[in-house]
């Protein structure tokens, strides 16, 4: 796959899965080692964190690219240092995802503002928990105001949304009209 220009100003899409769509994530520490390196890196590589979300089988951030350091990094000096640690931890050899990182520029802010809802609906969508704020490895709970976490951006949210309720409506409406199970309708039918 061909990378994008990484510009300052632009916002990508990364994402990737675990080879053969087995877990890269076991347990909880998993979660937390991939959470402590975004955070080390962003300042070190002038990035801000928009949105992401951890799951057991794959991830995905969206990335504010501040600097002329390439947004591209982070996952690269992320998982490979994850990729060992795991290896390590459970005797595991060879390659961890199905390839290289994969990323999108983001083209307009309509598919920005809808990619921040496709990712934190993304553990409802696959089932994991009936509501996005049931899921402790994203940022969700930041946008909705109720986790003070220091991956996210607040200045952006504020400037898409009125409030942390608006932009939960926004993606409990996106949710509202995926196919999912009968039971997780009825779950969001209450909100």
């Amino acid at each position: 796959m061909t990378r994008p220009p990484y510009l300052p100003g632009q916002y990508y899409h990364f994402y990737n899965r675990g080879a053969h769509q087995v877990s890269i994530f076991k347990e909880p520490e998993n979660y937390l080692f991939v959470l402590r390196k975004i955070k080390h890196y962003l300042p070190a590589l002038e990035l801000s964190m928009i949105a992401y979300c951890l799951m057991p089988n794959h991830y995905h951030f969206l990335i504010l690219q501040d600097g002329e350091q390439r947004a591209g990094l982070l996952p690269q000096r992320i998982f490979n240092s994850y990729t060992k640690a795991y290896n390590k931890r459970y005797g595991h050899s060879g390659t961890l995802f199905e390839g290289n990182y994969r990323v999108k520029p983001v083209e307009s802010d309509t598919h920005l503002l809808h990619l921040c809802r496709y990712i934190h609906g993304n553990p409802v969508k696959d089932g994991l928990v009936a509501n996005p704020a049931d899921w402790p490895y994203s940022n969700y709970l930041e946008w909705i105001g109720q986790r003070d976490g220091t991956l996210y951006d607040p200045e952006f949210m504020r400037q898409h949304f009125n409030s942390p309720a608006d932009y939960r409506a926004f993606v409990i409406d996106n949710l509202h009209g995926r196919k999912l199970p009968d039971e997780l309708k009825q779950y969001l039918d209450d909100y």
